[in-house]
C-alpha cells in the first residue's frame, strides 16, 4: 500500500469527528510496534520522528527504515518530521521521505514565528508537502521534556491562530491550551473555550502536543474541537521503559534481548488503546478512498553530449550530482551511460522527485536554473525529458481490511 498524502489523511479525520496519533518512534522496536498495532485496529496512522530526539538514532540511518515499513504497512501511512528546528531541516527531512513537516518557532516573537514558518511552507508547498506550524508553547515538565522544551507556557490565542495561519498558510496548527510536554504534574487543566474559539476561527485540522496523562473525557473534548492529530511518545517511552525493568528484575544478568523482550508488544498496546480512544479504529479503508497516494516521480532526460570529452562529461555530471540532489524534493540523482555503445543515446539522468509538485519546483529553482543554463544545455542539444509516475502499486497489495 502506498503512503497517502498526510493533509488528505488529516482533512478526512477533520471532516469526520476523531483524531489521527502521530506517535514519536525513537527505535526499530516502536517503528514495528506502531505499525503492528495500527494494522490489528485498521487505522491510519503517523510516524512521527522529532528532531529533539536524533540524540537517540541517526537520523538518515533510520528513515529508510521507515518508508520502507510505511509502504509495506496495510493501513494508510504518513512520515512526518516532529519539532522541525529550521528550514534547513525541513528540507532535509523531505529529501528523506518524510511526507508532511512541522517547523516549531513557537519560542520566537510571533513575526519572527511567522517569517520562518513561512519560509517552510513556500518551500515545502513547492514539494507537495504540507506544514504543520505552532502558535503558543507547550514546554517539558520534568526530566528530559523538561531540558528539549523549556520555559512557560504561553497560551495560543484566537486572533494571533487567524493572522498566522493567513500569513504563514500553514495546512495543521499545533495550538497551546494546557498541555505539556512529558508528564502531567496534577489534574491538568484544559481552556476548552480558547479551543473552541480558535477552531471556528481557522477551520483546519488542529494538533495538539503532549498527549500524555489526559483523560478519555479530556481526549474527546479536544477532538470534538477540531484536533485532528495528536501528538503521543512519553507514555510509549514509558511502557517500554516499565517493560525493560521488570525484565531486569525477574532476571539481573540478563543481556540486552533479554532485557527488551517484550517491549514491543507493550508499546503497541497503548498504542492501539489510543487509537481505539481517538476514534481512528477502522477508518483505514475509509482514508485510503479519499488520500492521495503518495508517489515518487521519475525525471528521466537521455541525451547525447557535443563539445566534452570522456572526463568533462564526468565532471559535469558530478557537479550536477552535487547541485541538484540539494534542491528541495529530490531524492535521489543518478547519472549514467549506456552500455553498448550504438545505443542511440549515450548518457542519461535519472532524478527522482518526492511528488508531482516537484516538477514545477524543480525546474524553477534557481540551481537548476543555474546548472542547466550553464553546464548542461550548452553541450547537451540532443535530448529527450520525461516525466513519469510509478503504476501497479494498489493491485499489488493485499485489501487493507483483510
Amino acid at each position: 500500500m502506498p503512503m497517502v498524502h498526510m493533509k488528505d489523511m488529516l482533512s478526512h479525520a477533520h471532516a469526520n469527528g476523531y483524531a489521527v496519533g502521530a506517535f514519536d518512534l525513537v527505535s526499530l522496536d516502536f517503528l514495528e510496534a506502531i505499525l503492528e498495532a495500527a494494522e490489528r485496529e485498521r487505522a491510519p496512522v503517523i510516524l512521527s520522528l522529532a528532531e529533539s530526539h536524533f540524540t537517540y538514532f541517526n537520523f538518515d540511518t533510520i528513515m529508510p527504515a521507515v518508508e520502507h515499513a510505511a509502504r509495506q504497512a496495510r493501513v494508510p501511512v504518513a512520515v512526518h518530521l516532529d519539532h522541525g528546528a529550521s528550514l534547513r531541516s525541513a528540507v532535509r527531512a523531505i529529501n528523506a521521505g518524510c511526507n508532511g513537516v512541522m517547523v516549531d518557532a513557537s519560542d520566537k516573537p510571533f513575526d519572527e514565528n511567522v517569517a520562518r514558518t513561512r519560509a517552510v511552507v513556500e518551500m515545502a508547498h513547492g514539494c507537495g508537502v504540507p506544514v504543520e506550524g505552532e502558535l503558543g508553547y507547550v514546554p517539558g515538565v520534568e526530566g528530559e521534556d523538561a531540558k528539549l522544551h523549556p520555559g512557560e507556557v504561553a497560551y495560543t490565542t484566537p486572533e494571533e491562530a487567524e493572522r498566522y495561519m493567513e500569513e504563514t498558510g500553514v495546512d495543521f496548527l499545533a495550538v497551546s491550551i494546557g498541555t505539556v510536554h512529558g508528564r502531567m504534574k496534577g489534574t491538568p487543566k484544559l481552556d476548552f473555550e480558547r479551543l473552541d474559539a480558535i477552531n471556528g476561527r481557522l477551520g483546519i485540522p488542529l494538533v495538539i502536543h503532549g498527549g500524555t496523562g489526559l483523560s478519555d473525557e479530556q481526549f474527546r473534548g479536544l477532538i470534538s474541537r477540531g484536533v485532528a492529530k495528536i501528538n503521543y511518545y512519553t507514555a510509549l517511552a514509558d511502557r517500554a521503559g516499565a517493560r525493560i525493568r521488570e525484565n531486569a528484575g525477574r532476571d539481573g544478568a540478563a543481556g540486552y534481548t533479554g532485557l527488551v523482550a517484550g517491549v514491543r508488544e507493550a508499546i503497541a498496546d497503548e498504542v492501539a488503546r489510543c487509537i481505539g480512544l481517538w476514534g481512528s479504529a477502522g477508518r483505514a479503508a475509509d482514508v485510503l478512498a479519499a488520500a492521495t497516494p503518495w508517489r515518487p516521480v521519475e525525471h528521466l532526460i537521455i541525451y547525447n553530449v557535443d563539445g566534452l570529452d570522456d572526463d568533462g562529461t564526468k565532471a559535469m555530471m558530478a557537479r550536477g550530482r552535487e547541485v541538484l540532489g540539494a534542491i528541495p524534493g529530490v531524492r535521489a540523482v543518478f547519472t549514467g551511460e549506456a552500455v553498448k555503445p550504438e545505443a542511440s543515446y549515450r548518457y542519461t539522468w535519472l532524478v527522482r522527485f518526492c511528488h508531482p509538485a516537484v516538477i514545477d519546483s524543480y525546474r524553477e529553482h534557481p540551481d537548476h536554473v543555474a546548472f542547466a543554463d550553464e553546464h548542461f544545455r550548452p553541450v547537451a542539444g540532443e535530448r529527450i525529458s520525461i516525466d513519469y509516475r510509478e503504476v501497479g502499486e494498489l493491485g499489488e497489495i493485499g485489501d487493507v481490511c483483510d
